[in-house]
């Protein structure tokens, strides 16, 4: 693949990653948020953490089933918008919501299973983000890094799950991503079972 065209194809990415934020600021400038601004930053900066989220998970499959093996190196820029929008959706939560009352958040944490769910994934995620550098990857070596990152299983899990308590009536749009991480995550245990499989042993031919 040619260095230009990745290149293109960077800048693209980071072109569509950030549209969903610039949208906000441009509903927020020009009063477009609604009757309940807090509510569609919310929930905006939430579905697009998922939804990077799971198209992280995806790339990896995807260049096993095409054999494009360029699409690996978005993975970690599309990892690193994921928890990008998930600081700014924990920060809406924090700031806006509660106004940093320490006291308010730890009694939230404790006693809504939601907030709780949330705030677990992305625990999960600052790790990964912190140690996505290739220098965080030669100061752990490459398989404390590998099992380090896998964190983000448990982070995506976490946020299907904040999601779906988090919605009362329609449950649709948690369904459609519940059903999108199970496959990812069946995929990778398949995956793994078939890679561990011997080679089948080659018959002797009997000589004359």
């Amino acid at each position: 693949m040619p260095r230009r065209f990745i290149i293109l194809l960077k800048v693209l990415v980071w072109a569509l990653c950030l549209s969903p934020v610039s949208l906000l600021v441009w509903k927020a400038t020009h009063d477009e948020l609604g009757a309940n601004p807090l509510s569609e930053i919310t929930f905006s900066t939430g579905h697009w953490t998922l939804y990077l989220l799971l198209i992280t998970l995806a790339i990896s499959p995807l260049r096993k089933l095409s054999g494009l093996n360029w699409l690996i190196r978005f993975r970690r820029m599309v990892g690193l918008f994921a928890f990008f929008y998930g600081c700014l959706h924990l920060m809406t939560y924090l700031w806006f919501d509660k106004f940093f009352d320490i006291h308010e958040i730890v009694k939230d944490v404790y006693k809504r299973p939601f907030i709780t769910a949330g705030f677990t994934a992305w625990c999960l995620m600052a790790p990964l983000a912190f140690t996505s550098t290739a220098a965080s990857i030669r100061r752990l070596g490459g398989k404390r890094w590998q099992n380090l990152h896998r964190l983000i299983y448990g982070s995506a899990i976490a946020g299907v799950v904040h999601f779906w308590w988090l919605v009362k009536r329609d449950l649709t749009r948690p369904e459609i991503m519940a059903g999108i991480l199970a496959a990812l995550l069946a995929f990778r245990i398949v995956d793994r079972i078939a890679s561990r499989k011997p080679a089948p042993a080659l018959k002797s031919v009997p000589t004359s």
